[in-house]
């Protein structure tokens, strides 16, 4: 992988979970990164990062907003930078994420298209059609297992986050769902263009889940636990090296084996 160190890396959400896993690893391989976020504290972790003599940029804004997507394409040319690697990992919840799909609000099933869906659809118009002109690229999409099954509502009962009841709402699967067919459509569009356009559906990570919701989780997965942040990371490693040059318009699995049953 060492062709990733003459990269420039472009990641969404880079102040989350997955986010700040991808952009230090990138890093450690010697990638350009440029962070985006809309989070004050992005600017904190980018600071971490300089300190490590990694070469990063940080951008705070709102994805869900073509012009701050046309802001962004800016500073990547006011510092000479062409994003080789962009990566969609952007993703949000809204104030009532956990209601009942009977009551789930239409405000708030917007607000979580809006990042989880428009946002990297507005990525692609914008920085794909800068690949485009120089026929290279790639695009990596970050789905979700809910996004490719259904969730199984049993393992819900009694599950915890941070001391609240959780579930996986309609609004989530959807979305991560419009991001497999978005990930196929661009891998056909672009093609011509010698852009790669790809995607990774992590299975469960575990973040501070309660005991009775991680229990419920690895009793169904073959490798009996959940996710680390980390394990993600080797996936975008590869679709964005030339290991995977002929990969194209494919959703790569990290579950655990979860899909296999």
């Amino acid at each position: 992988m060492q062709d990733l160190a003459s990269r420039t890396i472009l990641i969404t959400g880079a102040d989350g979970l997955l986010g700040r896993n991808f952009a230090t690893s990138f890093a450690e391989h010697g990638s350009t990164v440029v962070l985006v976020d809309i989070n004050d504290s992005i600017e904190d972790f980018s600071s971490q990062l300089l300190a490590k003599d990694y070469k990063v940029y940080c951008v705070k804004s709102d994805i869900s907003k073509k012009e701050s997507w046309y802001n962004i394409n800016e500073f990547l040319k006011n510092n000479d930078l062409f994003c080789d690697v962009l990566i969609n990992n952007a993703c949000t919840k809204s104030e009532n994420f956990f209601e009942a799909f009977e009551d789930f609000s239409v405000d708030d099933w917007q607000q979580v298209m809006a990042v989880n869906v428009t946002a990297p659809m507005l990525a692609c118009q914008v920085i794909g059609k800068e690949m485009a002109k120089n026929n290279r690229g790639s695009i990596i999409n970050i789905s979700s297992i809910y996004g490719l099954v259904a969730p199984d509502q049993s393992i819900y009962e009694g599950s915890e986050y941070l001391g609240r009841s959780i579930n996986t709402p309609a609004v989530y699967s959807v979305s991560k769902a419009a991001i497999l067919g978005l990930t196929k459509y661009l891998a056909t569009y672009w093609g011509k263009n010698k852009i790669r356009v790809n995607a990774i559906i992590p299975g469960g990570v575990y973040s501070g889940q309660n005991e009775t919701f991680t229990n419920k989780y690895i009793a169904k997965v073959p490798l009996m636990r959940m996710a680390q942040p980390e394990d993600i990371v080797g996936a975008a490693l590869y679709l964005a090296s030339d290991m995977s040059n002929y990969v194209t318009g494919q959703n790569l699995v990290v579950d655990g084996g979860w899909s296999t049953w």
